[in-house]
């Protein structure tokens, strides 16, 4: 018990760096590790880097001129090692264009504890492909499920961008054990769709969000911003607590995004909700299954 709590607090601080990419890699990278700085500087934690965060956001193209690929561990694992020793803090890297020999190449994030040890990484799973998003044409899909990292003083996960509309994903890394769930984004509006369903940046927190409220953990969304080509990426980076409650958000302007949570609480939501221990399985059957 803690300040009349009905739970034992468990706090871990984290950080979204949220900022705009330009076309050289390099360039990036160095403001990546600025933020790390600045991150390490609010005494956070964990320190989470958006999508792509080496590059331009090239998918806005059917087909883009530049090869953006690089190889792993390359020369940024042992940079982004560096880093996280050097300040003590976890990095959730955001996300890469992963070369592969013989294929197009994966959306790869990388986790690194506080010690600077690459704990793994994990790949997009969803890849989407729509008008300004032909990620289609770049990505092979993930091929390795969904993981959780054990940090020592958190376990988290790591879903990339569009991996956050579907809630199996979300669930899936919350029965695995996860108290966080990282998005890593690059999500934004493009001239060339219109957003006649209704307001995208609303549905994009409040799906997420709904994930926290289902499975009882904190979920932290960074997104990029900036202008790319007809594409305005709106930031909107948000952490939220075990109950969907908005803790942090940002402006579409670059920034870092700091909040405290509590693990304990949600520990305590799912103990009290039982949502988890609820569950019917053998019901769900059809989710497995492939629709047309």
């Amino acid at each position: 018990m803690n300040d009349n709590k009905p739970w034992t607090p468990q706090i871990v601080k984290l950080a979204l760096a949220q900022f705009s990419m330009g076309a050289d890699p390099a360039a990036n990278l160095s403001k990546a590790l600025h933020f790390i700085e600045r991150a390490a500087a609010e005494k956070a934690d964990i320190c989470c880097l958006p999508e792509l965060f080496r590059t331009p956001y090239f998918c806005i193209e059917a087909k883009c001129a530049n090869d953006w690929t690089e190889e792993l561990p390359g020369e940024l694992v042992p940079v982004l090692s560096k880093a996280a020793k050097a300040h003590g803090i976890a990095l959730v890297a955001g996300s890469v264009y992963e070369r592969v020999p013989g294929e197009m190449g994966y959306n790869t994030a990388l986790v690194f504890n506080k010690a600077g040890d690459l704990l793994g990484d994990y790949r997009k799973v969803h890849i989407p492909h729509d008008p300004a998003f032909y990620e289609c044409n770049y990505f092979t899909p993930g091929d390795k499920g969904f993981k959780v990292f054990d940090l020592g003083f958190a376990k988290v996960s790591v879903l990339i961008c569009y991996d956050q509309w579907f809630p199996e994903a979300a669930r899936s890394c919350a029965l695995l054990g996860a108290d966080i769930l990282f998005y890593p984004t690059a999500i934004g509006t493009s001239t060339e769709v219109p957003q006649v369903e209704g307001q995208w940046q609303n549905a994009w927190e409040l799906i997420q969000r709904s994930h926290s409220v289902a499975n009882s953990v904190v979920v932290a969304a960074v997104n990029r911003v900036g202008q790319e080509g007809n594409s305005t990426f709106w930031g909107g980076s948000f952490i939220s607590n075990g109950f969907g409650e908005l803790l942090a958000k940002a402006d579409d302007q670059e920034r870092l995004v700091v909040a405290e949570v509590d693990l304990g609480h949600s520990r305590f939501t799912r103990e009290s909700w039982r949502f988890m221990a609820s569950r019917r399985p053998e019901q769900y059957t059809l989710v497995t299954q492939k629709v047309k």
